[in-house]
């Protein structure tokens, strides 16, 4: 194979146009692309290798920043932004297995279906931001209220509570548990949810933006909270410092007046022998203060929630 001709190939997504408009030749790119030096990202737009990532989620970054090369009025949102900020997805889906999705303006362009989503929207002030990279994006509220529009309590519950920790995470250097819980900052978190929803014409989105909670610390925990509340059930405080002789501990839920204690468990709080015994050490001294536990499984939130909401309502009515 003949060795590809001397180019700089593109560290970031690059259109076939202006690749050619530096004086790279077709043929150059044609025997870069058989080479596997160049990637094609979309048709018409290509990266080098060695910046091409292996991880799908990441790939999926890359191709929804492509399509604001190829269309400058194009931003990045919905899926393509929730991974972007690091959203959790509220199902079992990963975000990245769908297709990239980018907003376009409401007039001059049709929307489409194809190797990325194109939709039709207009923004408000503050709707789009930059991501790292310098590429339009809706902002962590603005993907939240798009995201959520059309879901249920809980599982639009899941969007807002993490895009709220994303918000105040980036309105304080090192932020700590007491932050997530500062009124004064949940409460500006909530105006810009309101805001971003505006656009939305729509009273669906008003329950989630009422109910947030920063403090929340996982999809599993906010899951549970929206089904609480669908059932009328008394809605607890979120990781409570409870204060001990052996310690300051934070449950996931905590219902003071029946000094009911409600832990969601998930893999990522075992992740070797030392997590499960340090947890059920924690579960017998507050045993031992007085306090009651109720525990469920992230996963049966996701799959039988109205098991869990009996688990509950058992244990408050205990």
């Amino acid at each position: 194979m003949r060795a590809p001709k001397h180019m700089v190939l593109p560290t970031r997504p690059a259109t076939r146009q202006s690749l050619l408009a530096t004086g790279v030749t077709p043929r150059t790119l044609r025997t870069h692309l058989t080479a596997g030096t160049l990637v094609t990202v979309r048709y018409g737009v290509y990266v080098a290798a060695e910046h091409w990532p292996m991880d799908a989620a990441e790939q999926h970054k890359v191709r929804a920043r492509a399509e604001t090369v190829v269309i400058p009025e194009a931003v990045i949102s919905h899926n393509s932004a929730a991974l972007v900020w690091g959203l959790p997805t509220p199902s079992f889906d990963a975000w990245w297995e769908t297709p990239p999705t980018v907003t376009l303006p409401s007039e001059g362009h049709r929307s489409r279906r194809g190797p990325a989503r194109h939709v039709r929207g207009s923004f408000a002030v503050g709707d789009v931001v930059a991501d790292a990279q310098g590429y339009p994006v809706t902002s962590p509220a603005r993907t939240a209220a798009d995201l959520a529009l059309g879901r249920d309590l809980p599982e639009a519950l899941v969007l807002f509570d993490a895009a709220a920790r994303s918000i105040i995470g980036s309105m304080v250097s090192n932020p700590r548990r007491q932050h997530y819980a500062l009124g004064p900052l949940v409460d500006q978190a909530r105006e810009m949810f309101r805001g971003a929803a505006a656009s939305k014409r729509t009273v669906r989105l008003a329950a989630p933006i009422t109910w947030l909670d920063p403090a929340r610390e996982s999809p599993a925990e906010s899951l549970s909270a929206g089904h609480m509340i669908i059932a009328g059930l008394p809605l607890p405080s979120c990781q409570t410092e409870l204060r001990t002789e052996a310690g300051r501990f934070y449950p996931d839920f905590y219902w003071k007046g029946r000094r009911l204690i409600g832990e969601c468990d998930g893999a990522v709080k075992y992740r070797d022998a030392r997590g499960y015994v340090a947890e059920k050490e924690r579960e017998q001294v507050l045993r031992d203060l007085g306090y009651r536990i109720v525990r469920w499984q992230a996963r049966e939130i996701m799959t039988e929630p109205h098991r869990v909401v009996e688990r509950i309502a058992r244990a408050l009515d205990g």
